[in-house]
Order: C-alpha cells, then structure tokens, then sequence
C-alpha cells in the first residue's frame, strides 16, 4: 500500500517554461531580482491539481514593479492552484514578465533532456508525486482475551488531494493489478469442467 501510495498516484507539474526575450537560463533581467535558473526551481514547487489528461498552457503576464506570486498563474479551468502565495519573482523596475508554462498530468519523476528544447524553452524536472510521505505501522492490543492488531497509517499529502483520496486512488489502483490475476484463475477452473 505505501508503494502503491507514492509511486501510483497521478499530480500535476509545470514540465517546462516558455520566458519571452530570454535565450538561456543563466541570463539576467535588469529589474527582475532573481535569476532565470531561481525562476525555474520557484515554478517546479508551485503545487497544482490538473482534471486533464491532456498537456495544458498556462500564462503570467505582469507588469513590475511587482511580488510575483503562484495567482499570477493565469490558466484553463480545469487547471487548480492550490497554494496561491508560492513565490515566484520579484520585478524590482516597470518592466513587463511573459512566461508560458506548459502543465502536465503524470506519475513521479520527470528529469528533461536540456537537448531535445529550443532555444528560449526551459525544462523543468517535474516532481508528479501529491504523495509527501506515507508510512505505516501495527499494533497488537488485547480486547475480551484475545490479542487484536490495528494498522496505523500516516500519509501526508502536497495539498492537491486529500490522504482520503489518496488512499481510495492507491486501493482502487492495487485492486486493478489484481483483477487480471483473479480472471486468469475463473478462466483456468472452467477449461477444466
């Protein structure tokens, strides 16, 4: 179930960051305090809940001086920030910011080739994981003589979805593993009447 739990359930990721008038990641914006490559690792934190399973754009577009912040995430519907104050930037002179993100729906880790990108298109290795931590443990305790266990389990979540859920999603996910098995086994019981 702990695998299940960490390595099974899909959350959403910004994969990659479009800047306007920026060639690579390590250069500088007069007016902008941090740089490129600080933008990117604030844009990989930002916590998201995609109802998509299809790659979507989102946008900021703002204008300095100006605390850029998670709600300048302009996006579809089906895309949810759920912490809207994550930093992103600071615009320190009356500048404009322009940056494309592309959001999508996966399962763990997603490391990008710097190769297969264009220039001006920033990779982001996104993290799909809602899962945190989840651990479990059991405990024996004695009810009416005789000796009971109880399984305890702590499953900490991003925020896009609740430990509930999760565990409903890690269940139904290990139950469809082993509905091909049981199958298998009715299959082989009537080849033999």
């Amino acid at each position: 179930m702990r695998r299940a739990l960490l390595n099974e359930i899909e959350g959403a990721s910004i994969t990659y960051a479009k800047i306007k008038k920026v060639k690579h990641e390590y250069s500088t914006i007069i007016g902008l305090q941090e740089s490129i490559h600080d933008i990117l690792i604030n844009l990989k934190e930002i916590v998201l809940k995609s109802e998509s399973f299809e790659p979507q754009k989102a946008y900021i577009s703002v204008l300095g001086p100006k605390k850029i912040t998670a709600q300048d995430i302009k996006g579809p519907c089906c895309i949810k920030i759920i912490d809207n104050t994550q930093y992103i930037a600071t615009l320190t002179k009356e500048i404009s910011l322009e940056i494309e993100l592309n959001i999508e729906k996966d399962r763990g880790y997603r490391i990008e080739n710097l190769q297969k990108y264009q220039e001006g298109l920033f990779p982001v290795d996104a993290v799909f994981m809602p899962i945190r931590n989840a651990n479990y443990s059991v405990h024996s305790f004695e009810s009416e003589k005789k000796i009971k266990e109880i399984l305890f389990l702590e499953v900490w979540t991003d925020g896009s979805l609740t430990p509930k859920e999760a565990l409903y999603e890690a269940s139904r996910n290990l139950i469809d593993l082993f509905i091909p098995l049981i199958n298998s086994e009715k299959k082989k019981k009537k080849n033999l009447e």
